[in-house]
């Protein structure tokens, strides 16, 4: 794959459940006034599902869901090592569209159903430690 954006990630096809998530996730924060930058950023070792901008913060955005909270819902699957590769794709990201590095934070949607009404915004959610 390179280390070039992408349209399409793991989450599959235009239709399957986890790019339909990032889209209602995408729609929604748009309706918050954030900006879509990027989606689905990849690169060798590290991928965020959407990269944002909320005025002068660049946000990083994992998008998650779950049907089934026997696991510890969506928000608990966001484990240490998933932080690292946003984190990773976060600063190949900056690095790759050079100038000033912009404040920024990482922030997760999570939904345990396909629907607006399913929509939790976790800002600062995690740091890049």
């Amino acid at each position: 794959m390179g280390d070039k954006d992408s349209t399409t990630g793991p989450a599959g096809h235009a239709g399957s459940p986890g790019m339909i998530a990032e889209e209602l996730a995408a729609r929604y924060l748009e309706r918050h006034a954030l900006t879509i930058v990027a989606r689905n950023y990849r690169c060798r070792g590290g991928e965020v599902d959407l990269i944002c901008r909320d005025r002068r913060v660049l946000v990083f955005v994992e998008v998650r869901l779950r049907r089934s909270a026997s696991h510890g819902g969506a928000a608990a699957s966001i484990t240490a090592a998933k932080q690292a590769r946003i984190a990773l794709a976060a600063q190949h990201f900056l690095s790759s569209h050079g100038g000033r590095e912009p404040d920024c934070r990482f922030d997760c949607i999570v939904l345990d159903a396909l629907s607006d009404a399913a929509i939790e915004w976790i800002r600062d959610a995690f740091s890049a430690a």
